[in-house]
């Protein structure tokens, strides 16, 4: 009887086991023909609008060259021990300073960069950063965007300074101006994965960390040539990126703001048929954001932020504030709220002395795309445009052209607020129509969720990667 008994037990295991395994599959393969549906509508929806080929693009400011580095491993090499207080620095003058502004964004999985002063200690990080696995390359925010307009088969000018190691990496397909470096400026991106362990501290996704310690890029030092060849060159579009590298930096008195003057004239000059478009970046130093809100926002007709830099904006538009930190996977309802907070500020600059009226803003987030351009400005192909850097996240994450979605994820919801407001409209998410786009008061909307990478291979540079191929498909 006992036998008998174990006999219908085991086989009941089985059912039950075999019928879990099923059940997984079938969770599967529902998921697969999910994912498989939202990559077909939006390659259908990216197909369909295509870039004005050979269209002038004029992009600046400085380069670098990217050491891509395991973070947690170079640390461990530079004999830099978990910090046991996660704290902001503005600028890291040491070793100590180093662990615990690494362990205060690594823990909130933000990206995030800092300048270093400590001349012998960043000699230190570049010297145990070539080991066989590190991967150099070109960088900055501006030759990033460069090559990908290039790539997206549009006329690229780019104001910076390069080695000539570097002009071979970039190709002929852009065009530099800038007096040539002989020693390039070093950036180390200290890069970890999602939910990676750092002593106490745990990343809840995967993102970077960059260290400088540069010369060059801070004091705008190709902004003279730049301001030169702009004028003959007549492009479409002027981008100007890259002014981070201010941050911080250890001026004499007077010479940060003559730069951000020089910059503002360039701007300024620009015929309003031109669009000026800013990238903006991790800024900590008020006096320097200050500076870029009187000499630089002013002047542009669209603005590229991810979703940590877009709630710096706001709180500084808004409040005066820095914020150092934002939630790793951010709300739609709450980016959405943010941004029309940001254009309802900046859409109202009074047209004078070279000064515009906000009329395009994009945020890139990990999760989703949204762009918000004015009526009847000059942007076109607004959910093209979505659909497009959606698309270019996953392709520069993973490093490939091709999408698997075998190797991705949806981290969007199947449906969201349009805003944090009670009783706000809700938007379902259809595979169908993966693009949802709607009417604001003077503006249209456009939210793409995005294919998340699961295998990556290189997040620094993703959101200069994103916004310049949205950028290339509206301009």
């Amino acid at each position: 009887m006992a036998s008998k008994t174990y006999t219908i037990g085991s086989i009941l295991s089985v059912l039950i086991i075999l019928f879990a395994y099923l059940y997984k599959c079938n969770l599967d393969e529902q998921l697969r023909e999910h994912l498989d549906n939202v990559l077909r509508n939006l390659l259908k929806v990216e197909k369909k609008f295509k870039i004005t080929p050979k269209t002038k693009v004029a992009l600046g400011l400085g380069s670098c060259t990217d050491a891509f580095e395991d973070g947690l491993g170079l640390m461990k090499r530079s004999g830099i021990d978990p910090a046991a207080e996660a704290k902001h620095h503005s600028y890291i003058s040491s070793k100590e300073d180093l662990a615990q502004t690494f362990a205060y964004f690594f823990q909130h999985g933000a990206a995030a960069e800092r300048f270093v002063s400590d001349k012998s200690l960043f000699k230190t990080l570049v010297q145990e950063s070539k080991v066989p696995d590190t991967r150099w390359a070109i960088g900055g925010n501006a030759p990033a965007m460069a090559r990908r307009m290039a790539m997206e088969g549009l006329e690229v000018l780019l104001g910076s300074r390069l080695s000539t190691k570097q002009m071979k990496e970039l190709g002929t397909d852009v065009k530099s101006v800038g007096k040539p470096l002989e020693d390039e400026d070093v950036h180390i991106i200290l890069e970890y994965d999602k939910d990676a362990q750092w002593g106490t501290y745990k990343s809840p996704r995967a993102n970077r960390f960059i260290v400088h310690s540069d010369e060059s890029n801070p004091s705008l030092e190709s902004l003279e040539d730049f301001a030169a060849a702009v004028k003959t060159f007549n492009p479409a579009a002027l981008v100007i990126g890259g002014l981070q590298m201010m941050d911080n930096y250890p001026f004499k008195e007077g010479v940060r703001k003559e730069r951000l003057l020089l910059l503002q004239k360039i701007l300024a000059d620009s015929p309003m048929s031109v669009r000026n478009h800013f990238e903006m970046a991790s800024f900590t130093d008020e006096n320097l954001i200050s500076d870029v809100l009187d000499h630089v926002l002013p002047f542009v007709d669209s603005i590229g932020t991810n979703e940590q830099e877009l709630t710096n904006l706001y709180s500084i538009l808004k409040y005066g504030n820095v914020t150092l930190v934002t939630p790793s996977y951010p709300r739609v309802a709450t980016v959405l709220d943010q941004m029309r907070g940001i254009y309802n500020i900046l859409s109202n600059t009074k047209e004078m002395e070279g000064q515009r009226k906000l009329t395009r803003l994009h945020i890139h987030t990990l999760a989703f795309q949204a762009i918000l351009t004015t009526h009847k400005s000059s942007w076109k192909n607004t959910m093209a445009a979505a659909a497009k850097s959606s698309l270019t996240a996953y392709r520069y994450v993973c490093g490939t052209k091709e999408i698997d979605v075998a190797k991705s994820r949806i981290l969007m919801d199947e449906g969201f607020s349009v805003s944090t407001k009670k009783d706000s409209k809700k938007v379902m998410f259809e595979a169908n129509r993966p693009v949802s786009c709607w009417d604001e008061n003077d503006y249209q909307i456009c939210i793409a969720p995005v294919l998340v990478c699961t295998e990556v291979r290189q997040t620094a540079g993703g959101g200069d990667n994103v916004s310049a191929a949205g950028l290339a498909m509206q301009i």
